[in-house]
């Protein structure tokens, strides 16, 4: 059985984050969820000065903290997906983006690896004490409305976005303790080194940023 770890990204994975970079571009494939790492193919070292930086900001009306993991699949330790979290919300994110960005890599799609992904990404919303994940995307990527869906996302509206020239943009909610523990025998088996139980899906967190 194939299984999956979230990893902070380090120096260590400079190339293969690098090539995960580049095969979205040799297919031509919109990036989303990197933390920006597009932007730094020539600096990966300012990337991840970035990403603490990132980590540790107060947040206000233009950037927000925020964390970025690395989806590895455990048999060859490879990088099949990534996602950005966002600590909090500020108005802005919370007209149009919202508190996670994902993706996964244009060769490994289509084996339900965004859903683990976004599972992964519940429990680390959970471990910051945001109980209820607000998350969109473009009408015309049911892949990522989809998985959404998949794990308990309750679409709450539908607009036109004529200010970020994005179409039709789906809203949705997650409640995060009750996805967890919904999805918790599908997912929970295919995470490398989990001590997960039931109890602790029905336990909240009240820690609060």
């Amino acid at each position: 059985m194939e299984q999956f770890y979230f990893e902070i990204p380090s120096r260590n994975r400079k190339e293969d984050a690098i090539d995960y970079i580049n095969e979205f571009y040799k297919y031509n494939s919109n990036i989303n969820g990197t933390g920006g790492l597009q932007r730094y193919l020539d600096n990966y070292e300012g990337w991840l000065n970035k990403l603490e930086e990132d980590y540790t900001r107060i947040p206000d009306e233009e950037k927000v903290p925020a964390r970025t993991y690395f989806l590895i699949r455990s048999n060859d330790q490879r990088i099949v997906g990534m996602i950005n979290i966002r600590l909090v919300l500020n108005e802005r994110l919370k007209k149009y983006g919202g508190h996670i960005g994902y993706s996964i890599r244009p060769t490994e799609r289509g084996k339900g690896y965004n859903k683990i992904n976004l599972y992964l990404g519940l429990k680390i919303c959970r471990e910051y004490g945001i109980q209820t994940v607000f998350m969109d995307a473009d009408k015309d990527n049911p892949a990522s409305w989809k998985t959404m869906e998949a794990l308990g996302g309750v679409n709450t509206k539908e607009f036109f976005d004529d200010e970020n020239a994005h179409g039709i943009i789906k809203d949705y909610k997650i409640d995060v303790d009750e996805s967890l523990k919904k999805h918790f025998a599908i997912y929970e088996p295919l995470i490398q080194g989990s001590s997960y139980t039931i109890d602790d899906a029905s336990k909240k967190n009240k820690a609060c940023l």
